[in-house]
């Protein structure tokens, strides 16, 4: 809805627009766009016009309806909470490598999944630095440089927490390999008991 409020559209420009201004988001297929198209208009919040021609297949135009942009008013007033729980896959990944992985192996984990972050990095910087950069496309940059950012900072603070980890296991084992030689040696034998 937030496309078709600077004009009327149809399905195909809304595809390529959207493409062009979340460039870094997984372009939408067009039958999603569609899809959404019909169920808005289901919802009264879009409305179908004429159907042009052009170069091919007939294409409907549709509009933005006063219901729709008071529901996209209503939307944009809508403070996004921040997510209760991290289910981000890097995380995941980390903290099963951290779990069930030697210290090497998670080790190298974390330092590969480094070098990766640091190299996207670079490619949304030197987008960036392109004159011919829409600002959306250098807000969508920015975006996405300031989640690489706190990615690599939570996978520094990990390889320090893998190290305290493997410390904390190293003498938790220590302790229970101690606390059992211990009980075996306080624990009285066959040959002291008294004869009955």
């Amino acid at each position: 809805m937030g496309l078709l409020s600077s004009g009327d559209r149809h399905g195909y420009d809304l595809k390529r627009e959207h493409d062009a201004v979340f460039s870094g988001a997984k372009p939408l297929a067009f039958g999603q766009v569609y899809a959404t198209l019909e169920r808005l208009q289901k919802k009264g919040y879009v409305m179908a016009g004429q159907v042009e021609r052009v170069d091919g297949p007939d294409r409907t135009v549709f509009s933005l309806t006063d219901g729709g942009r008071d529901e996209l008013d209503r939307w944009l007033a809508e403070v996004e909470a921040p997510a209760p729980h991290v289910a981000n896959p890097l995380a995941v990944k980390a903290m099963i490598a951290l779990l069930v992985g030697t210290e090497a192996q998670a080790s190298r984990y974390l330092a590969d999944q480094r070098a990766a972050h640091l190299e996207r990095m670079r490619h949304y910087t030197n987008r960036k630095s392109d004159p011919s950069v829409a600002v959306t496309e250098m807000l969508a940059a920015d975006y996405a440089i300031a989640h690489l950012d706190a990615d690599l900072t939570w996978l520094g603070l990990a390889l320090d927490r893998m190290t305290q980890l493997a410390a904390g296991v190293a003498s938790a084992s220590s302790r229970n390999v101690l606390s059992e030689h211990t009980s075996v040696s306080a624990s009285p034998t066959l040959e002291s008991e008294p004869s009955a």
